[in-house]
């Protein structure tokens, strides 16, 4: 792989408050954008027409946060019918959402909450993901969440769970460091291991972010930059990761759209430089 390819792997979540920006199509390092899935389904109006009209310049992915993958009850039907609508309208490259549950049949929470670590939950989820998968006709990318609490019925942690779901349905992973940062934080274990313990070949996709201190716990808010902490795990993985989408997560407070570029480059430098070690290793 040649350093200067590495550019093109860096994007950002496409957000309202720059689609006047990006409508003048603008020359940018931004590489790709991430939609969020939900935002798109019920609408024929701006949003999709801004989805659309950015899609003509630039790959795509879709991230949802309301399939309910870990439902004892299954999937919504309707749900999941806007959602192959909306993919065969704008050819996502990769189609993601998170490894938790997120309400009932009849009423949606609007959070991902934590799903027990425990064998139940694992062939719950294997039902679920073989359906969608074949509904969807493609693979999923699942993401570890943050979490706020832990069941006292865990059989196992999170790590050796989220690698057993990923091996038993063949779905991805969708590896958020900012989350593992947080979960590393509050529920007290070092986040290296988890990383050390996560398949890294069955990872198809990074986010990064920055969460909110509240002093006794992290909040995962997506309001400000990524932290140090996140860009250390960052260089950790970042051999490993080198050919993969890494995204820019920023869901509050957003700032201007050139910001976001900044730490952008921030990653792209981050991958360069992983790429210069390594053949500098292999030429001694």
């Amino acid at each position: 792989m040649r350093a200067s390819s590495l550019s093109h792997k860096v994007g950002v979540g496409l957000r309202p408050p720059h689609y006047p920006y990006l409508e003048q199509r603008p020359s940018t390092e931004v590489a790709w954008f991430e939609a969020l899935t939900e935002n798109y389904l019920n609408s024929q109006g701006r949003p999709l027409e801004m989805l659309q009209f950015i899609r003509q310049d630039y790959p795509v992915a879709l991230h949802g946060v309301s399939m309910n993958i870990g439902s004892p009850e299954g999937l919504r039907l309707d749900y999941m019918q806007k959602l192959r609508d909306l993919i065969d309208r704008v050819e996502p490259f990769i189609v993601s959402d998170h490894l938790c549950w997120t309400g009932t049949a009849e009423f949606n929470l609007h959070d991902l909450l934590p799903l027990p670590f425990t064998e139940d939950s694992i062939e719950t989820l294997v039902h679920n993901i073989d359906f969608a998968q074949n509904f969807l006709r493609r693979p999923l990318v699942l993401e570890n969440i943050s979490t706020y609490l832990s069941y006292r019925s865990n059989e196992m942690n999170e790590w050796d769970f989220i690698s057993e779901v990923s091996r038993r349905t063949g779905c991805h992973i969708l590896l958020d460091l900012n989350n593992v940062y947080v979960n590393s934080s509050n529920h007290g274990f070092d986040p290296h291991y988890f990383l050390n313990h996560i398949p890294m070949e069955r990872v198809a996709q990074v986010h990064m972010a920055g969460p909110t201190d509240y002093g006794d716990f992290l909040f995962d808010t997506h309001s400000a930059e990524v932290p140090e902490p996140v860009w250390q795990l960052f260089k950790l993985i970042a051999p490993k990761v080198r050919h993969l989408p890494i995204l820019i997560e920023r869901d509050v407070e957003i700032p201007e759209f050139h910001e976001l570029e900044a730490e952008v480059m921030k990653a792209v430098s981050i991958l360069e430089s992983s790429y210069e070690a390594e053949r500098s290793a292999e030429s001694v």
